[in-house]
């Protein structure tokens, strides 16, 4: 099986652009009492999940940073309320994506790295694919302009992780209380191949959720239907059988 990383097609020529956030969102952890890190990252989104049963709804709609223990403790509230299995780190948001856009957009878009937009028509070409783990989610995005698309945001489940090989071998381990890493997207990221999932033609990386990934399976349907927007390349995975042509 060969992998690909998904990315913003920038000479398409399209001018699409969204100014916007998730509905909710976990807070930050502000000054870990076992790494000393303050830190949240949105990246990781669970687009499909509404919190509207949560008494303390207020309490989820302004980015802040807590102490650990509340952290902890609106973490366990919205659990029950996710897909199997979530990650449920700092900073996660949740619900719709609201707010404001404009421009041309292609069948595919992705305006941040970490997100995953596709027209109504081009999901449902894409689902009679039988592809797996498509799920399209509305949005909350307001357009000035007439003719404006049906966007929606596909739900990208963090799942796989970088190989050892190709990070820094001095690196420190997860913080055990609040699971901090220090990592960065290396300059040639290998995929390893144990962790990738079997049931997601598309997904985020575990590790570093601002990297979308792919099965060839994916890419090649996009291509034969004609769905444009995003461009994608190939990424290698553990074990020299199964590297895929750089």
């Amino acid at each position: 099986m060969k992998y690909f990383t998904v990315g913003q097609d920038s000479s398409s020529g399209y001018t699409g652009t969204i100014d916007g956030s998730h509905k909710w969102i976990l807070p930050g952890v502000d000054s870990c009492p076992a790494c000393k890190s303050t830190w949240g990252d949105n990246s990781k989104a669970y687009p499909s999940v509404d919190l509207t049963p949560v008494a303390s709804l207020a309490d989820f709609e302004e980015p802040r940073a807590e102490p650990i223990e509340e952290y902890e403790r609106m973490r366990e509230l919205v659990r029950p309320l996710l897909p199997p299995g979530p990650l449920l780190e700092p900073g996660t948001t949740l619900g719709p994506l609201v707010g404001r856009a404009q421009g041309r957009f292609g069948q595919l878009a992705s305006s941040y790295p970490w997100w995953l937009l596709v027209q109504h028509e081009a999901l449902e070409k894409l689902q009679s694919e039988g592809l797996r783990g498509l799920k399209g989610c509305r949005t909350q995005l307001r357009f000035r302009q007439r003719n404006s698309p049906e966007l929606l945001e596909l739900e990208l489940l963090p799942t796989g992780r970088l190989h050892s090989d190709c990070l820094p071998p001095n690196r420190q381990p997860p913080c055990p209380r609040c699971g901090y890493v220090d990592i960065t997207l290396p300059d040639d990221p290998l995929l390893d191949a144990p962790t990738l999932p079997s049931h997601l033609d598309v997904f985020r990386l575990e590790d570093i959720s601002t990297v979308i990934v792919c099965t060839e399976r994916f890419a090649k349907a996009c291509q034969r239907l004609g769905l444009d927007g995003v461009v994608f390349h190939p990424v290698p995975i553990s074990g020299p059988e199964n590297r895929a042509p750089r």
